[in-house]
C-alpha cells in the first residue's frame, strides 16, 4: 500500500494575532516584548507604584482596553469583572484617550488576563493554504499552527472541502497545547486515528518549574493495515527571542519518546517544525537516534530549504525522520513551496503578494510502501 504522509506549518487557518503580521521584525519585535513584559508585571503578587506606572503606559500604548473585534489592538486586557473591587482598571475621560486608574493590588485581586489581538485572515490566504493542501493531498498530514480542532473541522469541511470541491478528511485531531497564541499541532487523516498520548505536562530537567514544550509533542497513533504508524509531531522552540538550551533540551525529550514508542512499533515517525537547521545540535540530536531525515534520500531532488526562499540549507527547519525500517519503504519526497511568496519561487497564480501567500513554509511530504 503507497501512503503519502506530509508536514505543512500552515501559519493558522482563520485568526492569527495581528503582532504576527506585521512585516516589520523590529515592530512585530517590540509588540511581544511590550507583551511579555505586561504579563510579567500582571503576574505580580503585589503591583508597587512604579509597576501600575508601567502597567498603565502599555495599555494604553496598545489601547489594551479597547475591545473591538472588527480592528483588535495588538494587545488586549481582559477583565472577566471589571470594576472598581474586581478589575485591573478603570477608565474615564474621553474614549480615545482616557485615564486609566489601576484599582487592583496584585494578581490575586482581578480576574483576567492579558492576550495578544487575532484578526481574520484574509479568505484569500485561507483559499491559498487550501489549494496547498488539496496539492499535495497527502494521506496522513500533520498541521503545525492551527488554531484548534474546531476550526481545522470547519477548515476541512468549509474550505478544502466545500470552496475547493477537494475531499475531506474523515478524521481529524488536535489537543490544545502550552502556547497561548492558538499555534497548535494537529493532524488529518484518511485513515483511523488509534489513539493521541500528549506530553503536554513534561517539565524541563534544567528548569524544573517551567513546561518543557513551547507546544506539545503529540504522538499520534493511525491505524494502517499493517503495524500501527506513530507519528511524533513538534513544533520545537523559534529562533525569535531564541533560546537553543531549551530547543535543544526538547529534541533530547523527543528523542526519548521516540525511542520508547519504536519498541511499540518499528513504524515511529518524527515530524513538523524543528526550528533549526540540519547541522543543529537539536536535529543533531535526533538524527542520533538513526532517524533519517526525507530530504536526505536520494529520491528528494528539490530545494534545499522549506521556508522563506527555501535555497539554501540554513532555511530548512521543517522535517519529516524515518526510522531506519521505513527509509527503505520511500518511493518519493517532495516539497510544495508554490503557497509561497518569495524570489525565485514560482507561486500559484492566486499568491500575488506576501499579504495573501498560504505561509512562508513549504509543506514536505514523503510516499512511502507501506
Amino acid at each position: 500500500m503507497s501512503i503519502r504522509i506530509a508536514t505543512f506549518n500552515m501559519e493558522n487557518l482563520f485568526r492569527r494575532p495581528t503582532a504576527f503580521r506585521l512585516t516589520d521584525p523590529a515592530k512585530r519585535k517590540e509588540v511581544l516584548d511590550d507583551f511579555d513584559t505586561l504579563v510579567a508585571l500582571l503576574d505580580l503578587p503585589a503591583y508597587k507604584d512604579e509597576d501600575k506606572t508601567q502597567i498603565v503606559r502599555l495599555i494604553k500604548k496598545y489601547k489594551a482596553y479597547d475591545i473591538d473585534p472588527k480592528n483588535p489592538p495588538p494587545i488586549i486586557v481582559n477583565q472577566s469583572r471589571p470594576g472598581k473591587h474586581s478589575g485591573l482598571f478603570q477608565t474615564s475621560g474621553p474614549a480615545d484617550h482616557p485615564h486609566i486608574e489601576i484599582t487592583a493590588g496584585g494578581r490575586a485581586s482581578w480576574t483576567g488576563w492579558a492576550e495578544l489581538g487575532q484578526d481574520d485572515l484574509d479568505m484569500s490566504v485561507v483559499r491559498n493554504t487550501g489549494r496547498v493542501v488539496a496539492e499535495v493531498d497527502a494521506d496522513i498530514l500533520l498541521t503545525v499552527e492551527v488554531e484548534d480542532r474546531l476550526t481545522l473541522e470547519r477548515f476541512n469541511t468549509h474550505v478544502l472541502a466545500g470552496a475547493l470541491g477537494r475531499r475531506p478528511y474523515p478524521y481529524n485531531l488536535l489537543i490544545d497545547g502550552n502556547d497561548p497564541r492558538g499555534i497548535d499541532i494537529g493532524i488529518l487523516s484518511r485513515h483511523p486515528i488509534a489513539s493521541v498520548r500528549s506530553h503536554l505536562f513534561d517539565t524541563n530537567p534544567e528548569r524544573p518549574a517551567e513546561r518543557l514544550f513551547s507546544r506539545d509533542c503529540p504522538e499520534f497513533e493511525i491505524q494502517l493495515d499493517g503495524s500501527p504508524l506513530v507519528i511524533l509531531g513538534n513544533h520545537l522552540k523559534s529562533k525569535f527571542k531564541d533560546d537553543p538550551e531549551l530547543r535543544l533540551a526538547q529534541a533530547k525529550r523527543v528523542a526519548e519518546i521516540y525511542r520508547a514508542a519504536a519498541e511499540r512499533t518499528p513504524h515511529v515517525m518524527v515530524a513538523g517544525d524543528l526550528n533549526d537547521d540540519p547541522e543543529s545540535e537539536a536535529v543533531a540530536e535526533l538524527l542520533d537516534t538513526g532517524l533519517r531525515d526525507v530530504m536526505s534520500h536520494r529520491a528528494y531532488h528539490g530545494e534545499p530549504g522549506t521556508h522563506g526562499q527555501c535555497d539554501r540549507p540554513q532555511d530548512k527547519i521543517d522535517y519529516l525522520l524515518l526510522p531506519p525500517p521505513l527509509w527503505h519503504e520511500v518511493q518519493q519526497v517532495g516539497l510544495e513551496t508554490r503557497g509561497i511568496f518569495a524570489d525565485g519561487i514560482k507561486s500559484f497564480d492566486t499568491v500575488t503578494s506576501k499579504l495573501n501567500e498560504a505561509s512562508d513554509h513549504a509543506a514536505l511530504y514523503v510516499d512511502l510502501d507501506l
